[in-house]
């Protein structure tokens, strides 16, 4: 498992509640999805709400492949919810478009609540709802749940009035228990939306006090690497790198890893490399500052790149490469 909670410095601490406004309150639990299109801000939005890095993001498309549990947790009032992150849904391009869809689709099964997840509009004029929004939208439409809207990135817009029929437009689209502007970065309303999730919850508690997730520490290592890749190389690379670990080797003093980074194209593997191996000696100097800060401890870290061909327009590639099914 990740480290405890305890050995994270957190950014986000949830508003407490005086021990007036807390009595009455019975424990909540429950399962929470948080899907929209890409680069809405989910990851973002997950690592805000739990107070620490748990899921690697990047500006690019595609950054969130796999579905990973985020259990935050509070005491006042008492509170834990499986929060979800998703791949972002659009209509899927290729194999690897298609096996992204089908596990973001998966992450709604058996929550309880669904946050979807848009942004402030960025053009004057009559608010409307996104195209990019509808892929979205129609996914829930196979679930019974209750679905909280939650509108990104509310900062960067001026004019606070063009919410109103910003949210109007989205109302037409389908029925909202809630709906609730934030700002996942300068965590603005975090709490309201906390808020509004634990009300859409069973009583009850699920899990012990230090759970925080249910994915292996090597998942989030082999997605550290696949991270520092995406934010070292050129806009055509970053889709098609997939990241394996060949070794993680614990030893008293140091974490002993080994891994190879997949690329698509011989070219692609060449811009990794980068000029006399400037590139990938940067990706693995990141990499490596990101996994000791995760892991809190000295960690070795030696990189490959290999070149796999087409392998996003394979379907058991994508899915072997991309879900990493086996860390779940």
């Amino acid at each position: 498992m990740v480290p405890a909670r305890s050995k994270v410095r957190p950014r986000y601490t949830p508003a407490r509640m005086s021990e007036g406004e807390n009595q009455g309150q019975h424990p909540r639990a429950g399962r929470c999805a948080i899907i929209g299109r890409p680069n809405v801000g989910k990851s973002t939005l997950l690592n805000a709400l739990l107070g620490q890095k748990l899921v690697i993001a990047t500006p690019r498309p595609g950054t969130t492949r796999s579905c990973v549990l985020g259990v935050y947790a509070s005491d006042n009032p008492p509170t834990q919810i499986a929060f979800v992150d998703t791949p972002g849904l659009e209509r899927p391009k290729g194999a690897l478009g298609r096996v992204l869809s089908d596990s973001a689709r998966r992450g709604l099964t058996d929550s309880d609540v669904t946050v979807l997840l848009t942004e402030a509009p960025k053009k004057t004029g009559t608010p409307e709802l996104d195209d990019k929004d509808r892929t979205a939208l129609q996914a829930l439409e196979a679930f019974d749940m209750p679905v909280i809207l939650a509108i990104n990135k509310v900062d960067r817009l001026k004019d606070k009035s063009k919410l109103l029929p910003f949210i109007e437009a989205y109302r037409k689209a389908r029925a909202f228990v809630a709906v609730v502007p934030i700002s996942a970065t300068r965590r603005i309303n975090l709490d309201a939306l906390v808020s509004e999730i634990r009300g859409n919850l069973p009583e009850g508690l699920l899990y012990d006090a230090d759970f925080l997730t249910d994915r292996p520490e090597r998942f989030f290592v082999s997605e550290l690497i696949r991270e520092a890749a995406m934010l070292n190389t050129r806009q055509e690379v970053p889709y098609g790198i997939a990241c394996e670990l060949e070794t993680y080797r614990e030893e008293p003093e140091i974490v002993r890893i080994e891994g190879t980074l997949i690329v698509e194209k011989a070219s692609h593997k060449a811009i990794v490399i980068g000029n006399q191996g400037e590139t990938i000696k940067r990706i693995s100097t990141q990499a490596r500052e990101q996994i000791e800060a995760l892991l809190g401890r000295k960690v070795y870290l030696r990189l490959w790149v290999k070149a796999v061909p087409g392998w996003t327009r394979d379907p058991v590639k994508a899915r072997h490469l991309a879900i990493k099914e086996g860390d779940a």
